[in-house]
């Protein structure tokens, strides 16, 4: 019984490691310039993702409820889908807040050219925006539980035929997702903070870099997705 609950815990901090989960969270992270808020972006995943395996897991050993095949691959694809939205996203904010240059004259025949960016500028006045921002690092991270129940969703099916296959009791099962679940959710929070560092540090020191971080990661993003979309559409 603790071998197979401790197997749970070692394959959720790997589950977390898989390309995808990488891709969606380092999206949602490439805005972020603070340790602790990519960190908790990284824990809010794992929650969600945990809860659906719970919702699917719990229907499987308890109902015999198991994702069929053609279920599940359509779910995959639009795991693909919401990549690729989630990397356009990252790569639209660069294209918005990008610095460019403005040129103007005045009466006496002076130009001036000055450069300009409209990061911010979602809200009509200054005070809004820095509120609104504030909201968005304080309050609770819904976007990024979602994706996590998305994956959760998407990736549940291989868990749960060796859920089912393993465990010798409902009980014996649904602790085994449990320790999944907290496995995927501390190996999601270790890797947040490998990504954090480079681009808290760029964010800070090299803004040059850290825009070519958030475009490296808008673009691989964008990859994975279509990868997964070509693969469980025509694989």
């Amino acid at each position: 019984m603790f071998g197979i609950l401790g197997l749970g815990f070692l394959l959720g901090m790997q589950h977390a490691l898989e390309a995808d989960h990488i891709a969606a969270v380092s999206s949602i992270a490439a805005r972020r310039s603070r340790v602790g808020d990519i960190v908790r972006h990284g824990l809010t995943w794992g929650l969600g993702h945990t809860l659906t395996l719970f919702a699917f897991a719990g229907a499987a050993l308890l109902l015999g409820f198991v994702i069929p095949e053609h279920v599940a691959r359509p779910l995959e694809t639009a795991v693909g889908i919401m990549l690729v939205g989630l990397g356009a996203h990252v790569l639209w904010r660069l294209w918005r807040d990008r610095v460019h240059f403005h040129r103007h004259g005045h009466d006496d025949g002076t130009i001036h050219i000055h450069a300009h960016s409209h990061a911010g500028e979602t809200q009509p006045h200054a005070r809004a925006a820095h509120a609104h921002a504030h909201i968005q690092s304080s309050g609770f991270r819904w976007r990024t539980l979602l994706v996590g129940l998305m994956h959760g969703m998407a990736g549940s099916a291989a868990l749960l035929v060796l859920a089912v296959s393993q465990a010798a009791s409902p009980a014996i099962g649904i602790g085994y997702v449990a320790l999944f679940g907290i496995g995927s959710m501390i190996g999601m929070a270790v890797l947040s903070m490998v990504i954090a560092v480079p681009l808290v540090v760029s964010a800070r020191w090299l803004t040059w870099a850290n825009r070519g971080l958030q475009g490296v990661v808008g673009v691989v993003t964008i990859a994975i997705g279509v990868t997964t979309i070509v693969e469980t559409t025509f694989g």
